[in-house]
C-alpha cells in the first residue's frame, strides 16, 4: 500500500471519532487503531499467511518519516477533484515537461472532473522544476500539481 494513502488513512483516523479502520488493498490489509495511552495511534499491517506486525507504535514519527522535503518554488494546486492528465490526448506530447519555461496564462495540464476537461493554467511565469502527479491520477482539490521556479 502506497505510504501516500496511510498517511490519509492515519489523518483520517486521528482527526475524526474513529476509533479503528481496517482497509484491505490487494493482499495486505492495515489496521490503525486510536488508543487512549501513551501512543495515541497504533497501526498494524498483516499479510495472508502471518500474523498481525505492528509496523509503528506511535502514529506521530511514522508521519514525520514519510512527509517529503517540502518542494522549493511557486507550487500549482489542483483548482478541483478529477483525474489529472499531463496532455490534451492520450498520444499526443505533455503540455510541459520538468525544465521548460512557462507565462502566466501557459497550459500546464487538463484535470477531467464530471465529464467535463477543465484546462489548468500556470498563474505565474517560471520554469517547471517538477511534475509532482502522473499522468491518469486521481487529484484531491488543494493537491499540489506542479513546482515552478
Amino acid at each position: 500500500m502506497d505510504l501516500r494513502k496511510l498517511k490519509t488513512l492515519i489523518d483520517l483516523v486521528a482527526e475524526s471519532d474513529i476509533a479503528e479502520l481496517e482497509v484491505t488493498e490487494g493482499e495486505s490489509k492495515v489496521r490503525i487503531v486510536k488508543s487512549g495511552n501513551a501512543a495515541p495511534h497504533q497501526m498494524m499491517m498483516m499479510q495472508p499467511q502471518q500474523a498481525a506486525a505492528p509496523l509503528a507504535a506511535p502514529v506521530a514519527p511514522v508521519a514525520a518519516a514519510v512527509a517529503p522535503a517540502e518542494p522549493t518554488g511557486h507550487i500549482v494546486k489542483s483548482p478541483m477533484v478529477g483525474t489529472f492528465y499531463r496532455a490534451p490526448s492520450p498520444g499526443s506530447p505533455a503540455f510541459v515537461e520538468v525544465g521548460a519555461t512557462v507565462k502566466e496564462g501557459d497550459t500546464l495540464c487538463i484535470i477531467e472532473a464530471m465529464k467535463l476537461l477543465n484546462e489548468i493554467d500556470a498563474d505565474i511565469a517560471g520554469v517547471i522544476t517538477q511534475v509532482l502527479v502522473e499522468s491518469g491520477q486521481p487529484v484531491e482539490f488543494g493537491q499540489p500539481l506542479f513546482v515552478i521556479g
